[in-house]
Protein backbone atom coordinates (compact mmCIF):
# COMPACT_ATOMS: atom_id res chain seq x y z
CA UNK A 1 0.00 0.00 0.00
CA UNK A 2 1.26 3.71 -0.86
CA UNK A 3 -0.35 6.76 0.83
CA UNK A 4 -0.66 9.76 -1.42
CA UNK A 5 -2.01 12.82 -0.38
CA UNK A 6 -3.20 16.21 -2.12
CA UNK A 7 -5.07 18.95 -0.73
CA UNK A 8 -7.07 21.82 -1.77
CA UNK A 9 -9.31 19.99 -4.62
CA UNK A 10 -11.57 23.12 -5.25
CA UNK A 11 -14.27 20.72 -7.19
CA UNK A 12 -16.73 22.98 -8.43
CA UNK A 13 -19.41 20.98 -9.86
CA UNK A 14 -22.24 23.97 -9.80
CA UNK A 15 -19.55 25.84 -12.20
CA UNK A 16 -19.56 28.75 -10.09
CA UNK A 17 -16.08 29.24 -8.45
CA UNK A 18 -13.67 29.27 -11.61
CA UNK A 19 -10.14 29.19 -10.26
CA UNK A 20 -8.35 30.57 -12.96
CA UNK A 21 -9.24 33.96 -11.36
CA UNK A 22 -5.90 32.82 -9.28
CA UNK A 23 -3.80 32.38 -11.87
CA UNK A 24 -3.24 30.68 -15.45
CA UNK A 25 -2.21 27.62 -13.65
CA UNK A 26 -5.57 26.54 -12.21
CA UNK A 27 -7.32 26.27 -15.64
CA UNK A 28 -8.59 22.74 -16.24
CA UNK A 29 -7.18 22.16 -12.88
CA UNK A 30 -10.05 19.50 -11.81
CA UNK A 31 -9.37 17.47 -14.78
CA UNK A 32 -5.45 17.40 -14.37
CA UNK A 33 -6.36 16.04 -11.02
CA UNK A 34 -8.67 13.52 -11.72
CA UNK A 35 -5.94 12.61 -14.68
CA UNK A 36 -3.30 12.20 -12.48
CA UNK A 37 -4.99 10.48 -9.82
CA UNK A 38 -6.49 7.60 -11.91
CA UNK A 39 -2.79 6.90 -13.37
CA UNK A 40 -1.00 7.07 -10.76
CA UNK A 41 -3.06 5.71 -7.67
CA UNK A 42 -4.01 1.63 -7.03
CA UNK A 43 -7.06 0.24 -5.66
CA UNK A 44 -4.87 -0.66 -2.53
CA UNK A 45 -3.77 2.65 -1.57
CA UNK A 46 -4.86 5.37 0.60
CA UNK A 47 -4.85 8.86 -0.18
CA UNK A 48 -5.10 12.14 2.26
CA UNK A 49 -7.14 15.03 1.04
CA UNK A 50 -6.63 17.32 4.25
CA UNK A 51 -9.46 20.41 2.95
CA UNK A 52 -10.86 22.65 0.90
CA UNK A 53 -12.78 19.52 -1.23
CA UNK A 54 -15.46 20.89 -3.12
CA UNK A 55 -16.38 25.20 -3.19
CA UNK A 56 -20.20 24.08 -2.24
CA UNK A 57 -22.08 25.77 0.66
CA UNK A 58 -24.56 22.65 1.45
CA UNK A 59 -24.22 19.07 2.07
CA UNK A 60 -26.75 18.15 -1.34
CA UNK A 61 -24.60 20.41 -3.02
CA UNK A 62 -21.43 18.96 -2.40
CA UNK A 63 -22.34 15.05 -2.65
CA UNK A 64 -21.72 15.40 -6.66
CA UNK A 65 -17.79 16.14 -6.15
CA UNK A 66 -17.97 13.72 -3.16
CA UNK A 67 -19.24 10.53 -5.30
CA UNK A 68 -16.50 11.79 -7.64
CA UNK A 69 -14.07 11.28 -5.39
CA UNK A 70 -15.63 8.34 -4.08
CA UNK A 71 -15.25 6.79 -7.53
CA UNK A 72 -11.56 7.48 -7.81
CA UNK A 73 -8.69 4.60 -7.02
CA UNK A 74 -8.43 3.98 -3.47
CA UNK A 75 -9.35 4.48 0.00
CA UNK A 76 -10.07 8.45 1.39
CA UNK A 77 -9.50 10.25 3.82
CA UNK A 78 -11.10 13.86 3.82
CA UNK A 79 -10.47 16.52 6.40
CA UNK A 80 -12.36 19.83 6.80
CA UNK A 81 -10.73 23.06 5.03
CA UNK A 82 -11.67 26.71 5.58
CA UNK A 83 -13.78 26.88 2.39
CA UNK A 84 -15.89 23.50 3.00
CA UNK A 85 -19.16 25.07 4.33
CA UNK A 86 -21.02 21.62 3.47
CA UNK A 87 -19.65 19.50 6.06
CA UNK A 88 -21.97 18.50 8.13
CA UNK A 89 -22.19 16.09 11.16
CA UNK A 90 -20.90 12.94 11.26
CA UNK A 91 -24.07 11.04 11.33
CA UNK A 92 -24.71 13.13 7.73
CA UNK A 93 -21.40 12.98 6.36
CA UNK A 94 -21.93 9.04 6.82
CA UNK A 95 -25.59 8.43 5.58
CA UNK A 96 -24.64 9.83 2.39
CA UNK A 97 -23.29 6.91 1.43
CA UNK A 98 -19.94 6.58 0.17
CA UNK A 99 -17.71 3.70 -0.40
CA UNK A 100 -14.79 4.48 -0.30
CA UNK A 101 -14.32 7.99 1.85
CA UNK A 102 -14.11 8.29 5.44
CA UNK A 103 -13.79 11.88 7.45
CA UNK A 104 -11.83 12.55 9.71
CA UNK A 105 -13.70 14.43 12.64
CA UNK A 106 -12.31 14.18 16.43
CA UNK A 107 -11.22 10.92 15.74
CA UNK A 108 -8.18 8.24 13.62
CA UNK A 109 -7.60 5.77 11.60
CA UNK A 110 -5.50 2.68 11.16
CA UNK A 111 -3.80 1.08 8.07
CA UNK A 112 -1.09 -1.32 8.10
CA UNK A 113 1.43 0.28 9.47
CA UNK A 114 -0.02 3.69 10.06
CA UNK A 115 -2.28 6.08 12.43
CA UNK A 116 -4.07 8.61 10.57
CA UNK A 117 -4.99 11.46 12.95
CA UNK A 118 -5.78 15.17 12.09
CA UNK A 119 -8.39 18.41 12.45
CA UNK A 120 -8.76 21.29 10.15
CA UNK A 121 -6.11 23.41 12.36
CA UNK A 122 -6.82 27.56 12.53
CA UNK A 123 -5.22 30.40 11.06
CA UNK A 124 -2.20 32.13 12.88
CA UNK A 125 -3.17 33.97 16.11
CA UNK A 126 -0.15 36.42 15.50
CA UNK A 127 -3.11 38.60 13.73
CA UNK A 128 -5.98 37.54 16.45
CA UNK A 129 -4.28 38.35 19.37
CA UNK A 130 -6.86 40.59 20.70
CA UNK A 131 -9.87 38.60 18.98
CA UNK A 132 -11.92 36.77 21.03
CA UNK A 133 -13.95 35.00 18.74
CA UNK A 134 -10.54 33.63 16.88
CA UNK A 135 -8.99 32.28 20.24
CA UNK A 136 -12.00 30.32 20.76
CA UNK A 137 -11.69 28.40 17.50
CA UNK A 138 -8.29 27.81 17.81
CA UNK A 139 -8.02 26.34 21.27
CA UNK A 140 -11.23 24.05 19.97
CA UNK A 141 -9.51 23.12 17.10
CA UNK A 142 -5.72 22.36 19.23
CA UNK A 143 -8.44 20.73 21.64
CA UNK A 144 -9.31 18.36 18.20
CA UNK A 145 -6.35 17.52 17.46
CA UNK A 146 -5.58 16.44 20.73
CA UNK A 147 -8.83 13.70 20.90
CA UNK A 148 -7.56 12.46 17.29
CA UNK A 149 -4.38 12.19 18.58
CA UNK A 150 -4.95 10.37 21.69
CA UNK A 151 -5.89 7.27 19.01
CA UNK A 152 -2.27 6.87 18.47
CA UNK A 153 -1.21 6.74 22.28
CA UNK A 154 1.31 3.71 23.01
CA UNK A 155 1.61 2.74 19.58
CA UNK A 156 4.76 1.75 17.44
CA UNK A 157 2.59 2.87 14.02
CA UNK A 158 3.71 5.67 11.55
CA UNK A 159 1.74 8.61 12.99
CA UNK A 160 0.67 11.02 10.27
CA UNK A 161 -1.24 14.14 10.72
CA UNK A 162 -3.29 15.76 8.01
CA UNK A 163 -3.68 19.69 8.75
CA UNK A 164 -5.37 21.97 6.36
CA UNK A 165 -3.62 25.04 7.96
CA UNK A 166 0.42 24.71 8.18
CA UNK A 167 1.37 24.25 11.91
CA UNK A 168 3.48 27.30 11.70
CA UNK A 169 3.33 31.27 12.06
CA UNK A 170 3.67 33.66 9.55
CA UNK A 171 7.86 33.94 10.68
CA UNK A 172 8.16 30.14 10.00
CA UNK A 173 7.98 29.67 14.52
CA UNK A 174 5.85 26.82 15.10
CA UNK A 175 2.65 27.31 16.87
CA UNK A 176 1.17 25.19 19.31
CA UNK A 177 -0.43 23.16 16.95
CA UNK A 178 3.58 22.10 16.46
CA UNK A 179 3.90 21.79 19.70
CA UNK A 180 1.12 18.62 20.41
CA UNK A 181 3.06 17.00 17.44
CA UNK A 182 5.86 16.99 18.89
CA UNK A 183 4.09 15.62 22.19
CA UNK A 184 2.66 12.96 20.57
CA UNK A 185 6.01 11.88 18.98
CA UNK A 186 4.21 12.52 15.36
CA UNK A 187 6.12 11.18 12.53
CA UNK A 188 4.62 13.18 9.52
CA UNK A 189 2.39 16.06 9.57
CA UNK A 190 1.31 17.21 6.06
CA UNK A 191 -0.59 20.35 5.27
CA UNK A 192 -2.50 22.62 2.54
CA UNK A 193 -3.66 25.94 2.61
CA UNK A 194 -1.23 27.81 1.09
CA UNK A 195 -1.54 29.27 -2.83
CA UNK A 196 0.24 30.88 -5.29
CA UNK A 197 3.55 32.80 -5.34
CA UNK A 198 2.81 35.10 -1.59
CA UNK A 199 1.58 31.56 0.02
CA UNK A 200 4.40 29.29 -1.13
CA UNK A 201 6.87 31.63 0.20
CA UNK A 202 5.62 30.47 3.75
CA UNK A 203 6.18 26.66 2.69
CA UNK A 204 8.49 25.00 5.06
CA UNK A 205 9.25 21.26 4.41
CA UNK A 206 11.62 18.62 5.23
CA UNK A 207 12.47 17.05 9.12
CA UNK A 208 12.03 19.74 11.44
CA UNK A 209 11.98 18.55 15.53
CA UNK A 210 12.27 14.77 13.76
CA UNK A 211 8.58 15.53 12.24
CA UNK A 212 8.47 15.19 8.39
CA UNK A 213 6.74 18.28 6.64
CA UNK A 214 5.24 18.30 2.98
CA UNK A 215 2.94 20.96 1.35
CA UNK A 216 0.11 19.48 -0.45
CA UNK A 217 -1.60 22.08 -1.74
CA UNK A 218 -2.97 21.45 -5.26
CA UNK A 219 -1.00 24.23 -6.91
CA UNK A 220 2.11 23.90 -5.02
CA UNK A 221 2.04 20.26 -6.36
CA UNK A 222 1.52 21.02 -10.20
CA UNK A 223 -2.26 19.60 -9.69
CA UNK A 224 -0.44 15.99 -8.66
CA UNK A 225 -0.60 13.63 -5.71
CA UNK A 226 2.54 13.56 -3.49
CA UNK A 227 3.75 9.76 -2.22
CA UNK A 228 4.22 10.52 1.35
CA UNK A 229 4.60 6.75 2.40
Amino acid sequence: MNIYAIADLHFDSRNEKPMNIFGDNWINHEERILSNWQSTVCDDDLILVPGDISWAVKLDEAKEDLYKIDNLKGTKIIGKGNHDYWWGTSNKLENIGLKTIKFLKNNSYEFDEAIICGTRGWDTMEEHTTDVSNEKIYLRELNRLRISLEGSKNSDKNIIVMLHYPPFENDGSANRFFSLLKEYKVNTCIYGHLHGEEGHKNVREGKIDDILFYCVSSDYLNFELKKII
